[in-house]
């Protein structure tokens, strides 16, 4: 009797403790669903993915590239270099007696390589580069003895190449080599061209030949950077180094919008400021030295200009006056026979407004020899107009 009660105490207890895990369980469960709740079909969630929109992504340019990167040449010049070699050439009690160009020492020659660029503009052989690959640091090529100047094509040919014309106002120069069916790509009309647009640069960096970087055009018409005589500059940021000098600047379509020139750098290297020659100035150039051998263009003999300041133009009269300060001229220029005068202000060639003395300077060169062109002009705080006849520049 006694074990039975046990045995049923033992039953009692043992019902509790089942009953008690069963309570705890349930809720645990309830707690945990509530934290959790049911989650949507994943078929009505929308798709969450870690790429950001395709609008963001970089366009692809490899087709272009391909196009392209096959009518860009390397180009290689070697020239002999005739220098002072009197430790007296400094000397200016020396150079009295015997002259500036006086070498009792004789010559030194010394030979001088520069390497660059070149863009195919033609199936039948015609390279444009720029004229400081050509004729090296010195800008100027001996007419006694030209370069020698070596084109290594894209399919690894190298042959040698001839001067058709320099032109070191512009910074440019074509060459001619004998071979037929090369690839060639179109011109671009550069002004079409947009800050922000995406450009390709094609050169030959450093010796690396073929090789292509991508940027956009950071700015356009850049002027009074000392580079040429003629300055109508597009920047970029597309990488550019020693060794592109005389390549492309290629827009999204294929097509040459711009020599590539120059970089501002302190170091020497790429630091994201190049410059290059827009494609409608170098299509000119181009024609003018298929047809004449030389650039020609306009002039109104020689006239120094200046930037018009505030002070400037307040001490002349015209203290609201936007344009360019006449400096000094000579009296047998054609601008000083039609009435122009030191002390002017110019204000407008043509009808074009002048705020600059780079964009004058284009604007005469540009002018077509023989035509009259129109001066707008200040003086002592009165405007008038001044007829004058363009001629043809020499002396380049």
């Amino acid at each position: 009797m006694k074990a039975r009660r046990l045995i049923l105490a033992f039953l009692i207890l043992g019902c509790g403790f089942l009953a008690g895990l069963v309570m705890t369980g349930r809720m645990r469960a309830a707690t945990g669903a509530a934290d959790n709740p049911p989650q949507a079909p994943s078929a009505s969630r929308p798709a969450v993915t870690a790429a950001g929109p395709a609008s963001a992504a970089l366009p692809d340019f490899s087709a272009v590239a391909t196009r392209t990167v096959p009518a860009v040449a390397n180009i290689s010049s070697t020239q002999v270099i005739a220098r002072q070699n009197s430790p007296f050439s400094n000397d200016p009690f020396f150079r009295y007696f015997f002259g500036d160009d006086s070498d009792l020492y004789g010559p030194r020659r010394d030979v001088e390589r520069s390497l660059g660029s070149g863009v195919i503009v033609s199936a039948d052989g015609y390279i444009l580069t720029n004229n400081h690959v050509v004729a090296g640091e010195s800008g100027r090529i001996s007419l006694r003895q030209l370069p020698a100047i070596s084109v290594a094509l894209g399919d690894k040919r190298e042959m040698r190449a001839q001067i058709v014309g320099v032109d070191p106002i512009t910074d440019l120069a074509l060459l001619k080599i004998d071979v037929k069916g090369l690839p060639t790509m179109p011109w671009g009309d550069s002004s079409q061209l947009k800050v922000a647009q995406w450009v390709l640069a094609i050169g030959n960096p450093f010796q690396l030949s073929q090789t292509v970087t991508l940027g956009i055009v950071s700015a356009l018409g850049r002027t009074s950077l000392g580079i040429s005589g003629y300055e109508d500059f597009i920047q970029t940021d597309a990488a550019i180094n020693q060794g592109n000098s005389g390549g492309a600047l290629v827009n999204a379509r294929g097509e040459l919008v711009g020599v590539n020139t120059a970089i501002f750098s302190e170091s020497g290297g790429y630091q994201g400021v190049g410059f290059a020659i827009p494609s409608n100035l170098a299509r000119r150039v181009v024609a003018d030295f298929l047809k004449y051998g030389e650039v020609r263009r306009g002039s109104i003999g020689y006239v120094e200009f200046a930037p018009l300041t505030t002070q400037d133009a307040s001490n002349l009269g015209a203290p609201d006056a936007r344009g360019v300060f006449v400096q000094r001229m000579r009296r047998d220029a054609a601008a000083y026979d039609a009435g122009l005068r030191p002390g002017d202000i110019i204000t407008g060639f043509n009808g074009a407004v002048v705020n600059d003395t780079g964009p004058l300077s284009r604007l005469v060169q540009d002018a077509p020899i023989g035509s009259t062109a129109t001066l707008d002009v200040i003086r002592d705080g009165r405007r008038m107009q001044l007829k004058l006849v363009i001629q043809r520049a020499t002396g380049q």
